[in-house]
């Protein structure tokens, strides 16, 4: 079955960085928009950055631009979050997304299982 395994959160001082990443099996990941969320307890699950398969256009929200960056290793099927200048705010759970649309309108989308990320002194 699909996987998609995240790895590199951890506890960090604020200003500080930290990369995310996130590993994909049994699909093919060049045709799958990649995408990173994060979620706090008590609020929805909110998009921080995507990016497209093929051209690989990038979108960032709006809180994280300018300090995070996101990038695709297709021969390696991974994805990754480079967060820089970290608040204690972008403290949460960090989820990676694959999602694709077939050409006969069908949606596929799959998580991973998230992985903790901590701002604080």
């Amino acid at each position: 079955q699909v996987q998609l395994v995240e790895s590199g959160g951890g506890l960090v001082q604020p200003g500080g960085s930290l990369r995310l990443s996130c590993a994909a099996s049994r699909f093919t990941f060049s045709n799958y928009a990649m995408s990173w969320h994060r979620q706090v307890p008590g609020k929805e699950r909110e998009l921080v950055a995507s990016i497209t398969g093929g051209a690989g256009t990038t979108n960032y929200a709006d809180s994280v631009k300018g300090r995070f960056t996101i990038s695709r290793d297709d021969a390696k099927n991974t994805v990754y979050l480079q967060m820089n200048s970290l608040k204690p705010e972008d403290t949460a759970v960090y989820y990676c997304n694959a999602d694709r649309t077939s050409r006969l309108g069908i949606r596929y989308t799959y998580w991973g299982q998230g992985t903790q990320v901590t701002v604080s002194s």
